[in-house]
């Protein structure tokens, strides 16, 4: 087993509650919300994420990936008010869906009046195969996490969250 993980982390803190930044992770709908460019366009499952080993699907786009496309994301970790990752794949003509092996991570916690919520992109588990067919990893900067978390945070100014916290 490898023991260095081959990933990026970055934290910041916003000023909403753990509970509040929950419900916009765990919300299909606002997954655009987590992220600084146009890449995710919309949910195909609205339903609120609730559990370990939920999937739920995205609309993106991007011009490197060919356009349009749909992204499977299985949840991989699962703690109310604290942490959400899931593992991003794509649907094969069976139904199942196959992953890539890298996966995204918020963990939260309560700092002060607001909430400390670290991010992680972890591409430790990619095959060698599906890293060159990608182009590469990691696929994003580090600063694209930092603008994520920015983006994060100006959806729950906007939401009026940090009046509520």
């Amino acid at each position: 087993m490898n023991a260095a993980r081959e990933c990026l982390v970055v934290s910041r803190t916003i000023a909403a509650s753990p509970a509040q930044i929950f419900a916009v992770l765990t919300d299909p709908n606002r997954h655009q919300d987590t992220e600084p460019g146009d890449w995710v366009r919309s949910a195909v499952d609205t339903d609120r994420i609730t559990a370990l080993g939920q999937v739920f699907a995205v609309n993106m786009f991007h011009e490197v990936a060919g356009g349009h496309y749909v992204v499977h994301n299985l949840v991989i970790a699962y703690v109310q008010d604290r942490t959400i990752a899931w593992l991003p794949g794509a649907r094969t003509d069976d139904g199942s869906v196959d992953h890539g092996g890298w996966w995204w991570r918020y963990d939260l916690a309560a700092a002060g009046e607001g909430t400390t919520v670290t991010l992680t992109y972890d591409w430790t588990d990619t095959p060698e195969a599906t890293r060159a067919h990608v182009g590469g990893l990691p696929a994003v900067p580090e600063a694209f996490l930092d603008a994520s978390l920015a983006a994060l945070a100006s959806s729950m100014r906007e939401s009026g969250a940090a009046s509520r916290a």
